[in-house]
């Protein structure tokens, strides 16, 4: 009998993860670029066996400022600067949602804006994982709270928006992280400590 190996995934913001959260109100695909640490990352990350998935709130779509192409493009230029260097994301999910935006059909309230788990779900019924063995890094509440309700282990990171998160110090927050970390490649660290 031949035993499957269970699945087990890094789920990853894209803005203030693993690339810096300053793309403006009309990103440049061309311009869009990595932190220094993400691809020494995302390899000790791929080299634990996890499958590495983005997933992204991406409410300029919404509020008109860029559209569906712009995001297509900035996201296969994020594939080739990964594969440049052997790393292969398995997927990436965004959700163009929200409510208070001016661009329909996406000016709605929708399951798939973090901390809603619509994008969890996908990712879960394309590529089945074990979400006991699997991680939520990011730099922001809806982050942490995407992977609290989703049974992931959580790292809060202090790139991005983490520190401006921290100013209240958890306070009247529902989910606290599991861990908090400098950033991107701090997390894959501890991960890797945690998985030997």
């Amino acid at each position: 009998m031949i035993v499957e190996e269970v699945k087990k995934a890094v789920f990853l913001d894209r803005d203030g993860c693993i690339s810096p959260d300053n793309f403006g109100l009309k990103p440049d695909p061309e311009k869009y670029h990595l932190y220094p640490y993400t691809i020494e990352a995302l390899r000790i990350l791929q080299n634990l066996g996890y499958m590495l998935i983005i997933v992204t709130n991406q409410a300029g779509i919404a509020k008109g400022y860029f559209d569906l192409e712009t995001l297509e493009k900035v996201h296969a230029k994020l594939r080739e600067l990964l594969n440049n260097e052997g790393i292969i994301l398995t997927d990436i999910y965004y959700s163009p949602y929200l409510e208070t935006g001016t661009v329909p059909p996406f000016n709605i309230a929708h399951e798939d804006r973090k901390p809603g788990l619509g994008m969890f779900y996908k990712a879960l019924r394309d590529h089945p994982f074990d979400p006991n063995k699997s991680w939520m890094l990011g730099d922001r509440k809806s982050d942490v709270y995407f992977g609290k309700k989703a049974g992931l282990k959580t790292v809060l990171l202090l790139s991005g928006h983490g520190k401006e998160e921290l100013l209240t110090g958890f306070e009247g927050w529902e989910y606290t992280p599991d861990f908090i970390a400098e950033n991107l490649l701090t997390a894959a660290k501890l991960i890797q400590m945690l998985t030997k």
